[in-house]
């Protein structure tokens, strides 16, 4: 790999490895307070519903990049869980409606207030100039990847790029 130190480019590449550092303990944490009631990839189903709405089983193969029994199996468990309901689509037997129950939303909620709250804390002791600064520069770091995020916050993984 090729370093160009004349022009700083390795020390603002080495912060912003350093912040995505921080963002991914950020994240596992908020994993780390859900795994013992579900799998990082049935989180993933649970935050691709409440991020999308009611998704298919196509549409879960498919983000999870698994073969579709695989994707049955995952929204199984989530269903006997009581956090994914399950519905037949009357005019087309073969589509299967997954949307989140209330104790998948919540479980969802908790995860996302969690990363919220946390990096929350970390941006709290910085100062007012510099929160400005790194949230304009968050922003410009996403924007340059394509990268819209979403709304309300929810963390997404995108397997196709």
């Amino acid at each position: 790999m090729e370093r160009n130190s004349d022009d700083g480019a390795d020390a603002q590449i080495d912060a912003v490895l350093r912040a995505a550092n921080v963002l991914l303990r950020v994240v596992a944490q908020s994993v780390v307070e859900v795994e013992d009631i579900v799998t990082s990839p049935q989180l993933r189903v649970l935050v691709m519903i409440a991020s999308r709405g009611p998704q298919n089983l196509g549409a879960v193969a498919m983000e999870l990049g698994v073969h579709p029994s695989n994707a049955t199996r995952t929204c199984d468990r989530l269903v006997n869980a009581g956090l994914i309901a399950r519905r037949d689509d009357p005019a087309d037997r073969r589509y299967v409606e997954l949307s989140l129950t209330p104790e998948g939303a919540s479980l969802v909620n908790t995860v996302l207030e969690h990363r919220r709250n946390a990096v929350a804390a970390v941006m709290g002791r910085m100062t007012n100039e510099l929160r400005g600064a790194t949230a304009l520069g968050m922003d410009a770091f996403a924007a340059a990847d394509g990268g819209e995020g979403t709304e309300d916050g929810r963390f997404t993984i995108d397997l196709r790029r």
